[in-house]
């Protein structure tokens, strides 16, 4: 079985934050339409897998075509901070937090 981690971390380094008002963000993911696209297809579906099981989430609408997802979140459950961290790889602790909330999913 492959690290989640590695698959997380190589995921997130693609997305951008195209909205964001606390309570809900759009996520784009920035890769062309080649083979890298089909490369992160599966990185996408297990990331949304774990978002949509993640306590404080609300709901996740995902748009293949436009390459993004909305996550409708609580945000006295996940830091809006907590997004752009994650996205940007910083560490910090509210990043940190939603990033190991993530890869526990992973994993199981």
């Amino acid at each position: 079985m492959s690290d989640p981690s590695a698959g997380l971390l190589r995921f997130t380094r693609h997305l951008q934050i195209a909205h964001h008002l606390p309570g809900r963000i759009r996520l784009k993911l920035n890769v062309p339409f080649d083979g890298e696209m089909i490369a992160m297809a599966d990185e996408a579906k297990r990331f949304g897998k774990a978002l949509s099981k993640m306590d404080g989430i609300r709901s996740i609408s995902l748009n293949p075509l436009a390459r993004s997802c909305v996550v409708e979140y609580d945000p006295n459950g996940i830091s809006p901070s907590a997004w752009s961290a994650l996205v940007s790889g910083e560490a910090t602790p509210d990043g940190e937090m939603l990033r190991s909330r993530l890869l526990g999913l992973l994993a199981a």
